[in-house]
C-alpha cells in the first residue's frame, strides 16, 4: 500500500495542501498573486502536457518506478531531464502564489529535494543502465531541472 502512495502527484498534492494552510494563515497579498500564480500555474500545465505527449508519443512509461522503454531526449527534454517533474515545481510555485501563500515558496525547494532522493535518482540509474554511454552523454549535457 505505501509503494501505491508514494507517487510523485501525491507528493505534489501534499506540498499543496500544506502551502494552501500556510496560504489561509500567514497570507501575503499582492496584487499580482492571482495573474501571476495563474500563468505559472499554466505553464506547469504546459510543459507537464508537452512532456508526456512526447513520453506516449515514443510509447515509454510515465510512471516513475517502471523501467523505460524509450529514451526520450529531443523537444522539452533537450531543455530539462526533467520537464514533467520540474512542471510540478512551476504548477507548485504557481498554486502558492495565487493563495497568497508567499510564505509557504521555500517548501518548493524541499518539494524539488524529495523528488530528487525519492524519484529522480532510481530513474536516472535505471536510464543509465539501459542506455549506457547515450544517457550518461546525454546527461552531462542537460541539466536535471533547467
Amino acid at each position: 500500500m505505501a509503494k501505491e502512495i508514494d507517487f510523485p502527484p501525491v507528493w505534489l498534492a501534499g506540498f499543496a495542501v500544506a502551502g494552501g494552510f500556510v496560504g489561509r494563515n500567514l497570507p501575503v497579498v499582492t496584487p499580482v498573486n492571482d495573474v501571476l500564480g495563474g500563468a505559472l500555474v499554466c505553464l506547469g500545465v504546459a510543459i507537464m502536457a508537452v512532456a508526456a505527449v512526447q513520453m506516449l508519443i515514443a510509447r515509454t512509461t510515465l510512471w516513475p518506478r517502471r523501467d523505460p522503454d524509450a529514451f526520450v531526449h529531443g523537444g522539452i527534454f533537450r531543455l530539462s531531464r526533467n520537464p514533467i517533474y520540474l512542471a510540478d515545481a512551476i504548477l507548485l510555485a504557481g498554486l502558492y502564489i495565487s493563495w497568497d501563500a508567499l510564505v509557504a515558496l521555500p517548501l518548493m525547494a524541499v518539494f524539488m529535494e524529495v523528488i530528487r532522493r525519492r524519484f529522480i535518482k532510481d530513474e536516472e540509474l535505471r536510464l543509465s543502465e539501459r542506455f549506457g554511454e547515450e544517457f550518461d552523454i546525454y546527461r552531462g549535457r542537460v541539466r536535471r531541472w533547467i
